[in-house]
């Protein structure tokens, strides 16, 4: 075995070895330098190197600096020079422009075109431009470019606005929709109030239960629309204003000026707050109302009787201690009164009454506040004593008479009192005729014949209607007086005294019969009528209970009147055929039986339209001409569908048009139809359903003048079995009110406002026709025949120049008096307030007059006028109607821009409406599934 070699060196070793050498080296010669340094120069040598090197650094930073500025700068010279365009046209003219001296811009002061508007609506402008941007506008710029264009865009939009109001027929607005609105209104409270009263629950803030529930009837009746958010709310009211005006200002500014958002905000603001809201608040103020109403009857003197019946009746706490507190305040100050003589008596008079005062509003404070508040028709029911009203006093009171027919109907014996009722008509109406008829025998006129034919003929109407086999119902009465009553009118002429047996024993039975008079004097009903005449407490009739001393009384006043010309004695044959239709519409002057077309009589002027008619028999044949009024058709339309009331659904009458009756196309148009109304009444089928209508046709065609008046029977006489009405508890108060009424715009106003304000509609229909036809010859009496025509020149001259100026001058004076901004009215003292509540009822109960309350009842009219004040007591409410007045008042003014849908859309955030939805989507949900 070979030793082994020697050991073969590694080829990395050397490369390492001399790497380690340099770096030695580098290190050694490094560190000599330095002590060499550190020994010739000192220690402190390295701080002066490290800060000469630092300002070798900073130097030629700053250099650098400095030469790349001035470069730059001649670089954008040369660029400035080269590419930009010149300035001199620029920010220099500019300034020159605005050191010129600004142009005056010319404003047309004319706005409707009347002087006396112009002026006063220009202060308006002028104060409100001083008032709401002058005042501040000022401390910005003296510039007054910017205030002339707010102004001429006023000016633009008002000018706009007057253009629009010419040519706005205002007459179905004052006329129709105010009045139907008002009574919309009302009968939302009314519900609201019953509904309230139905929970019975003493509520803790019963003013804000009753606008929750007031708003809650109001989407009911509404279906589209419900304000409670806009009444209640301050900021959703601005919101409401601000969109409103805004809408106004697009439809009246020009569209420059409207794209104008600066201008465009400063008008809206300024209409808005600065006007609208501060009018719409004082208007909605119940105190202010409430002056108001006070200051419209400061005439008539406070009685003191009235104001101890609202004193009695309050149910507010508020109204009876600041009464209380005046009362004790007046009783202090005469107690200090040192006075002798005849002043003493005086004193202690008006300190006793002040006494009695303070008595009735403790006691009623103190009722109040213990919730055991009493009705006095069910005390006197249960424990009262109550006085006894004799049968004959009831029959001849139209307030007593409807409570007992009411009960009447429940028992089942209207039939009897109907009878009795219409007996004194026939008989009043009889002896008229035959008064007539000897007066025209006196002065050689004869129509004996006819008139007693007439008699005859009412008079088995009468027996028809009550006392034959056929009548339903029937009176029950002795059948020998039937059938004596029937052999008389067989055989002798009818006298006004021929139903008297039967009529008296009708009485006795009415009087006797226990399911009648005696227990109706145990009824509810009558302490309802007790208290209507005010006799709970003050009996003005006294009487035995047993009905002794009642007697038959003759002819009472107030009975209803029949008329004997409306029952023809041509006799109904069937091989008699009639046909009719209007042939002429011809415009002409006044005559009737030449021409016919629009007529003017006296002034008065209505259209004719001639009828020709043909009548034939198998022994003749005769055609004529007559000549009839649009008001004659509906006044035959309403005695035929009352006497045979199948009619009602069968014939519509056209319905009718108070303004621009007169227009060509309107009278063709209402041509047609009546002629298509003739022919339906003609048909053969319609004559053999109703065979004694042909005796009305007949009356009705004659050639002869139409009498109106003998409407007379079939309008008094009240039907067996009443109409029926939809029921109005969700429903709007529409502008036909039914179609009894006359085409009369102040008797529909009235019979609608005392429908809504007395709740007539829920009382029975004889007493609201009775009421009607009182109305009518009020009306009649004080104006005639043309008090709609005195109505539509009561609408012109209201919104005449004049008017319209006194307006805006009321306006001005009262926000800017003596030219200067009213200030806030501090808001009264709550006593102060409330006595002006207590005083405002006691003036409207005082200037009722005593008639009202003898036709609808005391207790009915002290109700409803309570009703009518206590719905101003609540702003929230009173904001609701001011907005459907303005709402109305727009959609009469731009008719063409849809602001129905509008507002429709403004108010649909509401809460009461969204609940609605959802209610109406619960109850809807269930009949889709079962579908």
């Amino acid at each position: 075995m070979s030793p082994p070699g020697p050991p073969t060196p590694d080829p990395t070793s050397a490369p390492l070895a001399s790497t380690s050498a340099t770096s030695l080296s580098i290190w050694g010669w490094g560190s000599l330098g330095l002590v060499l340094f550190l020994v010739t120069f000192g220690p402190f040598a390295i701080f002066y190197f490290a800060f000469y090197i630092l300002c070798f650094v900073a130097g030629g930073f700053v250099v650098t600096l400095l030469f790349g500025k001035s470069n730059s700068e001649k670089y954008l010279e040369q660029c400035e020079h080269s590419f930009l365009p010149c300035t001199s046209v620029g920010i220099p003219k500019c300034m020159e422009e605005m050191k010129r001296e600004a142009r005056p811009i010319k404003i047309d002061r004319r706005l409707t075109g009347a002087n006396i508007i112009d002026e006063p609506l220009q202060q308006v402008i002028q104060f409100s431009l001083r008032d709401y941007v002058q005042y501040w506008y000022y401390t910005l710029s003296d510039d007054e470019s910017f205030l002339l264009e707010i102004r001429q865009a006023l000016q633009y939009a008002l000018v706009q606005f007057s253009a629009r109001s010419k040519e706005t027929d205002w007459q179905p607005y004052f006329t129709t929709r105010l009045v139907d609105d008002f009574g919309t209104h009302l009968r939302v409270f009314r519900k609201a109030q019953q509904r309230i009263a139905e929970k019975g629950d003493q509520m803790k803030d019963q003013a804000e239960e009753l606008v929750d529930t007031f708003f809650e009837v109001e989407v009911e009746m509404e279906k589209e629309v419900c304000r409670d958010l806009v009444c209640t709310s301050p900021k959703d009211e601005e919101g409401f204003l601000r969109d409103l005006c805004e809408v106004l200002l697009y439809i009246l500014l020009p569209p420059g000026d409207f794209q104008n958002k600066i201008m465009r905000y400063f008008v809206r603001e300024i209409l808005s707050r600065g006007i609208l809201l501060p009018l719409i608040n004082q208007l909605s103020d119940p105190d202010y109302i409430n002056q108001y109403v006070i200051w419209m009857i400061r005439d008539s003197n406070c009685n003191y009787e009235a104001f101890m019946n609202i004193i009695k009746l309050s149910d507010n706490v508020g109204e009876l201690e600041a009464v209380k507190d005046k009362a004790s305040e007046e009783l202090q100050y005469l107690r200090s009164l040192d006075t002798a003589g005849d002043d003493i008596n005086t004193i202690k008079n008006q300190i006793n009454s002040l006494l009695y005062v303070i008595k009735v509003c403790d006691s009623r404070i103190q009722r109040l506040q213990s919730g055991k508040e009493i009705d006095t028709v069910k005390l006197a029911a249960n424990f009262g004593k109550l006085c006894t009203v004799p049968l004959d006093h009831i029959l001849v009171d139209n307030v007593a008479l409807q409570f007992f027919m009411d009960y009447m109907q429940q028992t089942g014996g209207q039939a009897h009192l109907f009878f009795w009722m219409t007996v004194e008509g026939y008989r009043v109406t009889a002896q008229q005729q035959l008064e007539v008829l000897q007066s025209r025998q006196k002065d050689g006129k004869h129509q004996t014949n006819q008139t007693k034919g007439l008699l005859r003929a009412a008079a088995f109407g009468v027996y028809e209607q009550y006392l034959s086999e056929k009548a339903s119902p029937r009176v029950n009465i002795d059948d020998n007086l039937v059938a004596k009553l029937a052999e008389t009118l067989n055989h002798e002429d009818p006298t006004p005294e021929i139903f008297d047996d039967i009529q008296r024993k009708v009485y006795e039975l009415m009087l006797r019969d226990e399911r009648f008079y005696p227990s109706f004097k145990q009824n509810v009903l009558y302490v309802r009528m007790l208290a209507e005449l005010d006799m709970l407490k003050d009996p003005s009739f006294r009487g035995s209970d047993d009905g002794e001393g009642e007697s038959f009384n003759g002819s009472p006043t107030g009975s209803i009147n029949l008329s004997l010309d409306d029952l023809s004695n041509v006799p109904s044959d069937e091989t008699v055929q009639l046909h009719a239709y209007i042939s002429d519409t011809v415009y002409a002057d006044y005559d009737p039986y030449a021409v016919a077309g629009v007529c003017n009589d006296h002034g008065k002027t209505y259209a004719l339209y001639a009828i020709t008619v043909h009548r034939r028999s198998p022994n003749s044949e005769e055609t004529w001409k007559t000549y009839r009024r649009y008001s004659d058709f509906h006044d035959f339309h309403m005695r035929i569908t009352e006497q045979f009331e199948n009619l009602a659904n069968i014939l519509k009458l056209p319905g009718k048009k108070t303004f621009n009756n007169m227009d060509r196309e309107f009278l063709e148009k209402r041509k047609k139809d009546l002629n298509a109304y003739l022919q339906l009444l003609l048909n053969p089928e319609m004559m053999k359903a109703s065979p004694a209508l042909a005796h009305y046709v007949y009356d009705f065609l004659e050639n002869k003048a139409y009498s109106k008046g003998k409407g007379d029977f079939a309008r008094k006489v009240p039907p067996l079995i009443q109409k029926t009405y939809s029921d109005p508890d969700h429903c709007r108060v529409a502008a036909p009110i039914d179609d009894n009424v006359d085409d009369n715009i102040p008797l529909r106003v009235m019979l609608l406002l005392m429908d809504e304000v007395f709740d007539l509609k829920e009382r029975n229909q004889w007493l609201r026709r009775n009421i009607k036809n009182l109305l009518q010859q009020l009306i009649r009496a004080t104006y005639g025949d043309t008090i709609n025509r005195k109505i539509v020149d009561h609408v012109d001259w209201m919104t005449s120049p004049e008017q319209v100026a006194d307006a805006v001058k009321r306006f001005r004076d009262a926000f800017w008096p003596n030219g200067i901004l009213a200030e806030t009215v501090p808001r009264r003292d709550k006593a102060i307030r409330m006595r002006t509540r207590v005083a405002g009822k006691t003036k409207l109960l005082e200037v009722m007059p005593d008639e009202l309350k003898h036709i609808i009842g005391a207790e009915t009219t002290r109700k409803g006028i309570l009703r009518v004040f206590e719905m101003f007591q609540h702003t929230q409410l009173n904001k609701r109607m001011v907005y459907v007045f303005l709402e109305r008042f727009l959609e009469t003014l731009f008719p063409q821009n849809k602001f129905h849908e509008l507002f429709n859309k403004l108010h649909s955030r509401s809460k009461q409406m969204q609940r609605y939805k959802q209610r109406l989507h619960s109850t809807q949900a269930p009949s889709l599934q079962k579908r």
